[in-house]
């Protein structure tokens, strides 16, 4: 059996990308050790990890209840995980247009301020 924190890690890294992992794992302390180690087995050793659904679906479900929420903080991280999931900017479209419909207008709006944004960001660092 595989471990969870193990899955996690790699969960993680095929994600949200080798440079992010390593620059979260340098600034985790004795402090915040216990929630790392939560979200590693939790978010990535489980959810992230099942196959029930594609990272593609993942991703998308993910941006929307991070938007639905007022989540804003990781809407960036996730927007340049797409990169890796699968998911397009028209699945992000798609989920932000849900987002507004069923939990507020200015919460799609922001999200997709922040999208756009990182979208530029990302096909600014391919040239």
């Amino acid at each position: 059996m595989v471990d969870r924190f193990d899955q996690g890690m790699t969960t993680r890294r095929a994600v949200l990308g080798n440079a992010h992992v390593d620059k979260a794992e340098a600034a985790k302390t004795d402090f915040d050790l216990p929630f790392q180690t939560l979200i590693t087995e939790g978010a990535w050793g489980s959810v992230w990890a099942s196959d029930a659904i594609t990272q593609r679906e993942r991703s998308m479900i993910t941006l929307a209840l991070l938007a639905a929420t007022k989540n804003f903080e990781e809407i960036p991280m996730h927007i340049r995980a797409t990169a890796r999931t699968g998911a397009s900017k028209q699945d992000v479209i798609e989920a932000f247009q849900h987002v507004a419909i069923y939990a507020g207008v200015p919460a799609a709006n922001h999200a997709i301020k922040l999208a756009k944004q990182t979208y530029a960001e990302m096909e600014g660092e391919q040239t």
